[in-house]
């Protein structure tokens, strides 16, 4: 690479040398020495998102990873979500998208200004030459961009989760199925999703320490679920899967309203199973009905509740397939549901205000069909007709797993992720990076299951009684 000015311009080598060892001699060589930075460095495995800026070394520039085709994951998922055959779905990556990409502590309104100065260079792997770049252009393979020293790019490095043996045995424990691309687990109910106000521990947090294995970065969050259900989780484990896994999630809940929703290829499918208390009035449905956040006890909580006038309050449709799988003659009923939307708490509320049949264990939205609830009467609950005992020993994280059936006077939350159907994820992302097309009329499906947690599981034999 050849040696540029300070001020942008090219310079021959010897020019720069006399003239920084001139400046040296000064107080404004000091103050150069001052702004001169690290060059960034990215190992091979590196993820592109990250900036990987060496302490150890000191130069004038900052040095991005080079380039590399991406995958742009959210055309991909649109793609594969309207049922499209084929198409393009790679896509160009402008110098600023990169920059961003590579330096997320950055600010962009930073980020532009140093473009509008004309202050940011590029490194062309074709030329071997460094010019200045736009905002705009185009980055091709194997190109570097080169940021001027006197920016502060800072690495905030964050504090590995310390876990004991134990815990990432049991958090590996949790995976159900494991390729280049996702991470699926078998989610237990008590565990947070993420991190917030009075949690210590979160799957998020844990999977980056127990779950990373032999890759750079840890799996992301592209769904998720409620602290006390269970079930299939579904994570990231690289910048262009994540993309591509939220970009299915979320036009999952976008084509849900639109007429031909019914008549589309359903290419992400989730059951979860249920226990209410009571029966709906039919067998199977759809309940289609639009949620809102309501705020209670002077702004300290707030709960979601269907809005009846959506046209004139602020609320997001939401669509749920139902179906009774077992009604037991002690009150209770087992549900089959398929979320069309992903809104928060949506089962929840479709099964107590629209079904009328709250969930057991669902205390916010069930209070009083629970108050009214009889405990079952002691000669049902005697035995376990599975034969089973009761595992009474608390797991890793102060999980416990044991109780909360429909036997013990406060019961669990009843709702489980038991079913998830999504497309190939490692495989779709494969063929557009060999092809640089997309080409899904072939693309195969992946089917995961999760079987119930422990109290759950009790609850279904105790009502089989």
């Amino acid at each position: 690479m050849r040696n540029l000015h300070l001020f942008g311009r090219e310079s021959p080598s010897s020019t720069f040398v006399k003239f920084a060892a001139k400046m040296c001699c000064t107080a404004a060589g000091q103050l150069l020495r001052s702004l001169c930075t690290t060059t960034a460095e990215c190992s091979p495995k590196s993820q592109p998102q990250d900036s990987a800026i060496d302490s150890g070394k000191t130069g004038k520039w900052f040095i991005l990873p080079p380039f590399s085709s991406t995958v742009n994951g959210t055309a991909a998922g649109k793609a594969l979500s309207s049922a499209a055959t084929a198409g393009k779905a790679s896509t160009e990556t402008s110098a600023l998208k990169w920059v961003l990409r590579c330096c997320p502590e950055l600010p962009r309104n930073l980020v532009q200004k140093l473009f509008r100065l004309r202050q940011v260079r590029r490194e062309s792997a074709q030329e071997g030459q460094v010019k200045r770049v736009t905002a705009k252009d185009s980055m091709n393979v194997g190109d570097k961009i080169l940021l001027p020293g006197s920016v502060n790019v800072s690495v905030t490095e964050k504090k590995e989760l310390h876990c004991s043996e134990e815990e990432v045995e049991f958090i590996r424990s949790l995976v159900l199925y494991k390729d280049p691309a996702i991470i699926v687990v078998n989610k237990p109910p008590g565990l947070p999703v993420q991190g917030g106000i009075g949690i210590k521990r979160s799957l998020d947090e844990l999977s980056a320490t127990c779950l990373s294995y032999d890759y750079s970065e840890p799996p992301r969050l592209v769904h998720r679920l409620d602290r006390d259900s269970s079930g299939i989780l579904v994570m990231g484990r690289t910048q262009a899967s994540t993309t591509f896994l939220h970009s299915i999630f979320r036009e999952k809940t976008f084509a849900a309203p639109d007429k031909d929703a019914g008549r589309r290829r359903r290419i992400l499918q989730r059951r979860y199973w249920a226990l209410v208390i009571g029966s709906p009035r039919r067998a199977n449905g759809i309940v289609s009905a639009p949620l809102g956040k309501v705020v209670l006890d002077d702004g300290k909580s707030d709960r979601v509740t269907v809005i009846e006038d959506p046209e004139n309050t602020s609320s997001q449709h939401a669509i749920t397939q139902y179906k009774v799988i077992k009604a037991s003659s002690h009150g209770y009923t087992w549900l089959e549901l398929c979320p069309l939307t992903g809104r928060k708490h949506q089962i929840r509320v479709h099964c107590a205000e629209v079904l009328g049949t709250p969930l057991v264990g669902d205390f916010k939205y069930g209070w009083q069909a629970h108050r009214k609830l009889k405990q079952l009467s002691q000669c049902n609950l005697q035995s376990d007709p599975s034969g089973e005992l009761v595992d009474k020993k608390r797991l890793p994280l102060g999980l416990d797993l044991g109780n909360g059936s429909v036997s013990d006077k406060t019961p669990r939350l009843h709702l489980h992720c038991r079913q998830m159907v999504l497309p190939d994820v490692f495989q779709a992302l494969e063929d557009i990076e060999t092809r640089g097309d997309y080409d899904f009329s072939r693309l195969k499906s992946l089917k995961f299951d999760a079987p119930l947690p422990r109290f759950m599981d009790q609850s279904w034999n105790i009502l089989s009684s």
